[in-house]
């Protein structure tokens, strides 16, 4: 993996860690990707054990997949576009719900090598939805395209890391197992 916000090399595989502490927790995640095209969910997806910890993914690169696949509301998105936290929010929210995870974990901003909708080159949002909420985090990235894209994954990841930590694992959440051997995550057997 690349560098990080501050372009340093991260210690051991930041996804690595974030898939053991679900698999301890019996909880599931689900990503939801713009600027990261796919690039976040294979990181996940490398770290042996992931299957039961990883729902799936979105990869919405058009602005109106965004709505149509994630469920961001089409007036937030002609508001404000597609780079902006309370889209980053619903990213991470409606993967969570689409996916039946415990965990959304979302990316939107712009890589370059222009602006876009008067967005500069840099400027990231990556956001967690959890069981207790949702965090967004602003990243305002250097460098080219492939660190900025990297960089997002990594600080995505660093997120999920800090909201797990700080999450009591509530009644209920994890994955619970049907007699044929499937694994189901709490919330969608729930509804």
């Amino acid at each position: 993996m690349g560098t990080d916000a501050n372009g340093h090399r991260p210690a051991g595989s930041p996804a690595a860690g974030v898939v053991h502490r679900l698999a301890e927790r019996h909880e599931t995640l689900a990503t939801v990707e713009s600027l990261t095209g796919g690039l976040l969910s294979a990181s996940v997806v490398e770290i042996a054990g992931v299957s039961g910890v990883y729902r799936g993914g979105l990869v919405v690169y058009a602005t109106e997949l965004k709505s149509a696949l994630a469920g961001v509301p089409e007036e937030l998105l002609a508001e404000r576009g597609p780079v902006d936290p309370d889209v980053a929010r619903a990213l991470a929210e409606g993967g969570r719900r689409r996916c039946g995870a415990d965990w959304g974990l979302a990316t939107t901003g712009v890589a370059g090598p222009q602006p876009q909708d008067g967005k500069p080159v840099g400027l990231v949002y990556v956001a967690v939805a959890g069981p207790a909420g949702v965090e967004v985090r602003r990243l305002d990235l250097d460098g080219g395209r492939d660190h900025i894209r990297t960089a997002a994954v990594i600080e995505a990841l660093r997120l999920l890391a800090e909201r797990i930590d700080a999450a009591v694992p509530g009644p209920g959440a994890g994955v619970s197992r049907s007699g044929d051997g499937d694994a189901a995550p709490a919330a969608a057997a729930r509804r």
